[in-house]
This record gives structure tokens, C-alpha cells and sequence, in this order.
């Protein structure tokens, strides 16, 4: 009987059906068409060139940016008994002549590659000597010189379509916006590719933003809810990165900082830990991240506003990738909004890219200002309708909203007053009545605005201001250190025809437990059940034996099932999601042990 791909699903993978548009993929690729597939993170994109490559005669070249994420796969895919193998300088000469002879000679059905390597002349002769049954071109975003990680390499993949024009190709990202998809298209030469968009949901991440106050001391109430759990925080500098995870390690977590100022060694080792090690907590920046493949990332938070809503979904979708509850969590504020526009501003970037950085930045700093469901603001920006989640901060503990009219005609006359030359803090200062040195060196303090903010305290100020500054009434003038200047649209406002309904400051979040549960119903904070932690010991002596993460063994979702079942058979093991023919055989008797002593 011929493999089909349920089949392979069930036998290899085990799994027992496939998920929204999976099949249609496989089935448009194994045909020899090509696909552009955009998936969320954890939705099983490698599935899609995964099972074509078993279907196909030949070799799937997987073109990948991540030494990292190659390895992981191919140990992965080794462990379900799949001729596979990666090309990359953390091979020697030997190893990597050795590779290069089974894909010549047809041993392989998948090689992972990075872009470099693959459009070097040695390669393309090797290409052309051996059959390749497709193209997998992952985190396809990469390509787009407008997205927030371009990769300049990523432009000489168009060549495939030229050289190799009998090939199918198939694109894969879990970001892209309708401008990104058309440059993907354009750019890789997919003109005639089937597009499928899935849904960008991620329903089992809950998204929660905040105002900066004390950022260290909100990060650490925030983690608090998430001891021995693994997760990711992102800072904006290589400074911030090294504070923080110091300050994570004295609080008692086990934090390790990656950035690009470190040594390749340390950098590659530290990565190691995150994914091989349980509840190792990454403070990076945005350095890494991208291709991390590692299911049981239970939280992602920001200490500082990434650059794009895509930047931001990108980064938040590390989380949770196995379908059990995690969260998102940012922390922001206005000086995180003037830093990133001065960088727009004065970076070497022509004007139609600064617009589109500007209009970026605004559409996350709408999200992070959103007084409605952040999930239903989050798809829409991707071209998604959605009903509001009930599982996001704002659901959960919907903001206040006040007339803030008289405050922002108070607040616009201040800065109008002191001659539109002065920054947040001093203006503050005039309208708190504070006799400063620069107040008196100036002359503030005859103004007629001088003190008549005087009723609220200076944390409500900041938040009238930064609102003022996101809706356009105030702007922040770079090149005058950071004055700021009224804006046309102050003008209605000030002259009291237009009315301003802000954001009042929020509370402390409630620390309500999520809704939401994973696919077998355990929740984010369920790892108590002393037979799943006993798996978990079991996986990870495993793993160290064989030298790889835990989670190629069993992913997380796998124990609870079996902890949840209790399974007493090889049958009755064989239901559970996760375990294909060659782990049930290599592992199936190891479990049920474990199984049997609790």
C-alpha cells in the first residue's frame, strides 16, 4: 500500500489529523506547485515540506537562517527515522565531504542549508548532480526589504526558480503583511505560487501591555506568576541585556543574556542552555530569537516597544508554540516611542522607507493604546476579523476612560507658553509649580500656566502627554533635544471644538489564570502532577544521553497527555498525540515504566 499523507502523518509523526490547511499544502506541493504558506508560529509549518519530501522522489533542500534551528530539526527528524542531515560551519571538512556524498548519491530525503552556502558555486554544481525533490524556503519574511529582519542573502533565491524550474517551491513565514506577501512573491519569483494564509491567531498567548513605572520591579512582579518556566525577555541595548538578566540571576532565576557583542562561543552556549535545559529564562536582543524552535517557551516579555507590530508578533509568538497556555508581556512608554522614531529619522534610509517606519511604529503604538481588545486590534492589522478574546489584559480588566479636555489644554498651552523649546520634563515642572534652577534660569514661574497642574501628580501628566504625543496634537523635535512643539490638530483642542477622551493610568493587573487550556486541558500552571514531573526526569536523562533537547525527544504536550491517561499498553500509548511508530518503539517501554511506578 502507498504512503499517503494522513498516512505519514499517523505513522511518522503521530499524529491523527491535520490542522487547518495543511493537507491542502502537502497536497499542492507533492504535486509539484508552488506554495506561499503563512502559519503562526507552532501551527506546523514544517509539516508542509516535510511530508512532500517523504512523498517525493529526491532530497528536499531546506533553506534555513539559523545554524541552531538546523541542527534541532534534523535531530528531530533522526529521531522519527528520517534520512536527514544539515551543511553548515559547525561541521568539519570530513563531516561536511561526508553529507555532501549521501545527498549526491541519494540518501538523504532532507538537507538543511543556510541561504549563503546554497547560492555558492560549489553548491549549485552539487545541486546540479543530485535530485532535489523541492525547495523549503523558511522564515520567507527575510526576503522583504521593508519587513524587521531582513536578510540581504535572501535575494539570490529568486535563482532557484531559473536554474531549477521543474523544482516546486515553497515559501514559509508565520509574519507578513499584504505588502510583505506581495514582495515575497515578487522577490522569490512565485508569481504562479498558491498563496494560503491560516489565521494568525494565537489563542492560547495572552497579550498583556503596561506603562512603564519601575520596569525592573514590573518584570519581576510579571515573573513572579512563571518561576521555573522557560522564557524570553527583550531589551533594546546590549547594556540593558547584561543588567537584566544580572538582576534576574540575583532574584533567584536562572537567566542567561545573548546579544551580538558576546563571542560566538558564549553566545552558541548560552543558546544551547535555553533549549536543551528546563526554565532557563533568555534576556536577548533581538539577536535571537528567529527560528527558535523550542514548544515549551511559556512566556516572551519586552522591556522596551519592538519596531513593528510584526517585530512584536514575531517575538511574542515564541511563546506557546505547543498549544498550551503562555503570555506576552510589554512594557512601555513615551521615551520608548521618541528613541525609536530618532532612530527612523536618522537612519540612511530614503524617505519612502522612513514614512513606512513611522507608520509602522504608530500602527504598534495603536495597539499598545488600545482601550478595546489588543487581539482583535493585533489580527486586524494582519487583515483579520475577529470577536473580542476575553483572555487579554484589556478583556479582562477593561482600562477607564475620562474627559481629558481641560488636562490637555492645560498641558498644550504649558508647552505653547515656554516657547515650544523644552522637553516632557520641564514642561511638567511648569505645570506642577516646581521652582527648578531651569524654571528661575528661564523666568517659568511668572507664566500664567505656571503650577495650574498642580491638582495631579506628576505620573498623570506623563500619561496626558505621551497620549497627547501618539495622537499627534504634541511632537517630539529630534534635532532640537527632544523639544516638544504643537502639532495643526492642538489647534481645535486648544480652542475647546474638539473633545479628548484619554486613558487613565492603569491599576495593577489581577493575576486571573487564563481561560484557556491546551489540548489536554492542563493549564499554565498544572505542572504539579508528580507523573508528569517524573516524565520530565525521564525525558531529560534521556536527552542528555543522546545530546539533544528535551522536547525532540517528547514535547511537553505529549507528557501531560500521557500523564493526564495513564496509559497501560503500547496500544493505548500509540492514541496519544505526538508518538509515531519509531518513538513508540524507541521509548514506548521507558514511559510505560515511569508510567507504572507513580
Amino acid at each position: 500500500m502507498s504512503d499517503t499523507p494522513l498516512r505519514l502523518l499517523n505513522r511518522v509523526f503521530g499524529y491523527p489529523a491535520f490542522r487547518g490547511e495543511q493537507e491542502a499544502i502537502i497536497d499542492t506541493v507533492t504535486a509539484g506547485g508552488d506554495a506561499l504558506v503563512l502559519m503562526p508560529t507552532g501551527g506546523g509549518k514544517s509539516l508542509c515540506y516535510q511530508i512532500p519530501a517523504l512523498l517525493r522522489e529526491g532530497c528536499a533542500v531546506v533553506v534555513s537562517p539559523l545554524i541552531a534551528l538546523m541542527q534541532d530539526q534534523v535531530a528531530a527528524l533522526k529521531e522519527l527515522g528520517i534520512a536527514a542531515a544539515f551543511l553548515n560551519s559547525s561541521l568539519d571538512g570530513a563531516a561536511a565531504m561526508q553529507v555532501e556524498r549521501d545527498f549526491a548519491e541519494g540518501r538523504l530525503k532532507l538537507l538543511y542549508v543556510a541561504p549563503e552556502r546554497l547560492l555558492t558555486p560549489r553548491f549549485q554544481a552539487l545541486l546540479d548532480g543530485a535530485r532535489v525533490s523541492l525547495f523549503a524556503i523558511d522564515e520567507a519574511h527575510c526576503v522583504s526589504q521593508w519587513g524587521h529582519d531582513f536578510r540581504p542573502e535572501y535575494l539570490g533565491l529568486s535563482a532557484l526558480h531559473e536554474r531549477f524550474p521543474a523544482v516546486p517551491r515553497i515559501a514559509l513565514t508565520a509574519t507578513a503583511d499584504a505588502a510583505t506577501r506581495a514582495e515575497i512573491l515578487a522577490r522569490l519569483d512565485l508569481g504562479d505560487a498558491r498563496v494560503f494564509v491560516s489565521s494568525f491567531d494565537r489563542p492560547n498567548i495572552r497579550y498583556r501591555i503596561v506603562e512603564k513605572t519601575d520596569p525592573r520591579a514590573q518584570l519581576l512582579g510579571f515573573l513572579a506568576g512563571h518561576r521555573g518556566e522557560a522564557g524570553i525577555v527583550y531589551c533594546s541595548t546590549r547594556k540593558k541585556v547584561e543588567e537584566t538578566a544580572a538582576a534576574l540571576a540575583a532574584a533567584g532565576y536562572t537567566a542567561l543574556a545573548y546579544h551580538g557583542g558576546m563571542d560566538n562561543a558564549t553566545r552558541a552556549r548560552h543558546q544551547q542552555r535555553f533549549l536543551r535545559d528546563d526554565g532557563v529564562v533568555m534576556v536577548a536582543t533581538i539577536a535571537f530569537g528567529m527560528g527558535i524552535d523550542k514548544p515549551d517557551v511559556r512566556f516572551v516579555a519586552h522591556l522596551d516597544l519592538p519596531r513593528s507590530v510584526e517585530g512584536y508578533y514575531q517575538e511574542t509568538g515564541r511563546a506557546g508554540r505547543d498549544g498550551a497556555p503562555a503570555e506576552a508581556w510589554m512594557a512601555w512608554g513615551l521615551q520608548d516611542v521618541v528613541t525609536q522614531r530618532r532612530f527612523i529619522d536618522e537612519s540612511e534610509s530614503d524617505d519612502a522607507h522612513k514614512r513606512i517606519g513611522h507608520a509602522k511604529l504608530d500602527a504598534l503604538v495603536g495597539l499598545a493604546e488600545a482601550a478595546s481588545c489588543r487581539r482583535v486590534a493585533l489580527l486586524a492589522y494582519f487583515g483579520e476579523a475577529s470577536a473580542p478574546c476575553g483572555n487579554c489584559d484589556v478583556c479582562l480588566d477593561p482600562p477607564t476612560l475620562w474627559d481629558g479636555t481641560e488636562a490637555a489644554q492645560k498641558l498644550l498651552s504649558t508647552v505653547y507658553r515656554t516657547g515650544q523649546r523644552f522637553g516632557a520634563g520641564h514642561v511638567i515642572d511648569v505645570l506642577l509649580g516646581k521652582r527648578t534652577e531651569k524654571v528661575g534660569k528661564f523666568g517659568h514661574a511668572d507664566l500664567s500656566v505656571f503650577g495650574i497642574g498642580a491638582g495631579q501628580p506628576d505620573k498623570v501628566w506623563r500619561a496626558v502627554l505621551r497620549q497627547l504625543v501618539m495622537r499627534g496634537l504634541l511632537e517630539v523635535d529630534h534635532a532640537a533635544y527632544g523639544a516638544l512643539k504643537l502639532t495643526a490638530a492642538a489647534r481645535p483642542v486648544l480652542k475647546g471644538e474638539e473633545t479628548v477622551m484619554l486613558r487613565a493610568i492603569a491599576a495593577a493587573p489581577s493575576r486571573r489564570k487564563s481561560r484557556l487550556a491546551s489540548s489536554s486541558g492542563a493549564g499554565v500552571h498544572d505542572d504539579e502532577d508528580p507523573l508528569f514531573l517524573a516524565l520530565r526526569a525521564w525525558r531529560r536523562e534521556t536527552a542528555n544521553e543522546k545530546g539533544v533537547p528535551a522536547y525532540v525527544i517528547l514535547h511537553d504536550a505529549t507528557l501531560r497527555e500521557i500523564a493526564a491517561r495513564r496509559p497501560a499498553t503500547l496500544a493505548e500509548l500509540g492514541e496519544i498525540p505526538g508518538l509515531g511508530t519509531k518513538k513508540l518503539e524507541a521509548y514506548g517501554e521507558d514511559v510505560l515504566a515511569v508510567v507504572a511506578e507513580r
